[in-house]
């Protein structure tokens, strides 16, 4: 797998021979010292406050820096923490990894069919790498990992990550996680990765005590103050990190998280050209958002796909009725679904409930570039008990949602066990503990003060604590009764959409949408060889009229057994294909 040679700024790298190069910005110190194997070597200050030394040293050594004699701390851009986030940094050279698909180029972005999950859940590396042929059997084409950068105590979604190049501890070693990506690439799966640049988690980030200019005090986000992504050296260090994931470690492409809360459009493109330099012709290399700010203009050439929330929200309110929180801006869902399947974002521009404009036209983007799903870990993991879907509506409901996001030309996205039809829930858990723990565990459910089920304390009370191990293993997923027959279902579609829905995707354009329901709508796309793609969708308890596919069409799918001529039978989904371009009506 050729590509451009990498030179880091930032962290220990093992160089030529024996040697390893040590360097750490810490502007605001006086002094910095290596400690290693039991003694200490002063590190030479340069300008614009990095401090480095070359030395003599051998792989699994461990070290901190100290600064100004008083505080030892990690190397921010450790490899790998075998004691957490407050113990020494190891030295290590994961790009020494004897690979043994050196010629995996990855796979087109049109075949991916995406599975969120997280490694820890699933028993950690090893456990990850025991699921894939299973999923390579049933048509996932890319999993894609929640954050697996270092964060404190061994259970965590990921998202309070503060040491980003070190791969967590507890879910196995840097030569693990690769095997398993060799394991992947061996089946043809593509491995996402979902990376946290908006923030660093509230335990173990010693940056305010020798960088303060990692940070913009003037500006606040919901974690703290701002990244100072003006600085080169704070640009640096996260282009970096990207470009060791898909490097080091062979990573497929990144998922960045939230990066609405990243105040610096400069540094999103600096960081897709910069991959983009990287992987050049040599490989497939995938750059995806989530965004709440929908800027359909990162999608025009430097981003691949975005998150739709849009998507999500409507079809969450279509299959339970929920109206509270942010799904208060999705009321009439089926319009907003037509708008959705349409042109892409339901906001584009509009006001939400709060007050707020958000998002940019998007109609003119393909639809590949809106990645579309019913679940992940967010909407999820968000809700107080944690509830999936099958235990939130019915299961007919979510066959037909289900087969919209398989067939429909957006890139797919389940989350784990999702093809089981999982009824466990999946819980916020965190494994912090004294007054941190305490702060999360009540901040948590103040969140939900607002919704009329918890606005008394007592309910509130229920809420599972974050931090008890409890959280974390009821949200391990399992089979129910129901599941054989449900991963059959999703067969079936991943099957149907490889053979016509995948060769056709390049080239595809929305043509619009209507409602033919109060829960019915019915999209239509030109595909890339100008064949026209259909779903008619109803995800209401009422019958509506839709006319079926005439001669010229072919019903490829439809969750009933029989349809009734003209009618579109109550939590049912058409989906037909005409192989010939059609007259469009004129404008």
């Amino acid at each position: 797998m050729a590509a451009l040679p990498l030179r880091f700024s930032h962290g220990a790298l093992v160089e030529d021979g024996q040697r390893t190069r040590f360097a750490l910005w810490a502007p605001d110190a006086r002094g910095v010292e290596l400690e290693l194997d039991g003694a200490s070597f002063a590190m030479a200050p340069e300008a614009d406050g990095w401090f480095r030394l070359n030395r003599r040293c051998p792989l699994g050594a461990l070290y901190r820096y100290r600064i100004d004699g008083e505080l030892s701390v990690p190397d921010p851009a450790s490899r790998f923490q075998p004691q957490g986030v407050h113990g020494p940094s190891q030295v290590r050279a994961p790009q020494r990894y004897p690979w043994r698909n050196d010629s995996w180029r990855g796979r087109p972005w049109r075949e991916a069919v995406i599975q969120e999950l997280h490694v820890g859940l699933l028993g950690g590396y090893a456990g990850v790498m025991a699921e894939l042929p299973r999923l390579a059997e049933l048509g996932i084409t890319a999993i894609e990992l929640m954050p697996i950068n270092q964060f404190p105590g061994e259970r965590n979604w990921g998202y309070d990550g503060v040491l980003p190049f070190a791969p967590q501890h507890s879910y196995g070693t840097p030569e693990a996680l690769m095997a398993l990506i060799d394991r992947a690439h061996d089946l043809g799966l593509m491995v996402l990765l979902d990376v946290v640049y908006n923030h660093f988690g509230p335990d173990g980030n010693y940056l305010h005590h020798y960088a303060r200019g990692f940070f913009r005090e003037d500006r606040q986000t919901p974690w703290g103050a701002a990244i100072d992504f003006r600085r080169a050296e704070v640009r640096d260090f996260f282009i970096e990190n990207a470009l060791m994931w898909l490097s080091d470690y062979r990573f497929d492409g990144l998922r960045l998280d939230a990066v609405h809360a990243i105040d610096d459009p400069g540094f999103l493109r600096a960081l897709s050209s910069a991959v983009r330099q990287h992987c050049a012709e040599h490989r497939h290399c995938w750059l995806v958002l989530e965004n709440e700010a929908n800027q359909a203009h990162l999608l025009e050439q430097a981003f691949d796909g975005q998150w739709n929330d849009d998507g999500h929200n409507t079809l969450h309110v279509m299959l339970t009725d929920e109206r509270e929180g942010y799904y208060a801006d999705f009321q009439q869902p089926a319009a907003r679904l037509a708008r959705c399947l349409g042109e892409g974002f339901v906001y584009q521009g509009e006001t939400s409930h709060l007050g707020t404009a958000r998002g940019e036209p998007s109609a003119h983007l393909p639809p590949s570039a809106f990645v579309l799903f019913l679940q992940n870990h967010d909407q999820t993991g968000n809700r107080a008990f944690g509830e999936r879907l099958p235990r939130l509506c019915s299961p007919q409901a979510l066959r037909a949602a289900t087969t919209l996001v398989l067939l429909a030309p957006m890139i797919p996205l389940l989350f784990m066990a999702d093809e089981w039809a999982c009824e466990q829930p999946f819980l916020f858990f965190t494994d912090h503990h004294d007054a941190l723990a305490d702060a999360v565990r009540e901040g948590r459910r103040a969140e939900f003060r607002g919704f009329a089920a918890f606005a008394d304390a007592r309910q509130r009370e229920r809420i599972p604590d974050p931090n008890a191990l409890h959280s974390f293993l009821d949200s391990r997923p399992g089979r129910n009764a129901h599941s054989a027959r449900h991963e059959a279902f999703y067969r079936q579609l991943l099957q149907l959409r490889r053979e016509h829905i995948v060769p056709r995707l390049d080239g595809s354009r929305a043509l619009g949408a209507e409602v033919i329901g109060d829960k019915a709508v019915s999209a239509r796309w030109r595909l890339g060889d100008d064949s026209e793609l259909r779903i008619d969708l109803n995800l209401g308890a009422a019958a509506v009229h839709s006319p079926l596919p005439d001669s010229h069409r072919t019903l490829f799918y439809c969750t009933e057994a029989v349809q009734q001529p003209g009618t579109l039978h109550p939590y049912s989904a058409l989906v037909s294909l005409s192989p010939t371009r059609a007259a469009e009506p004129a404008p």
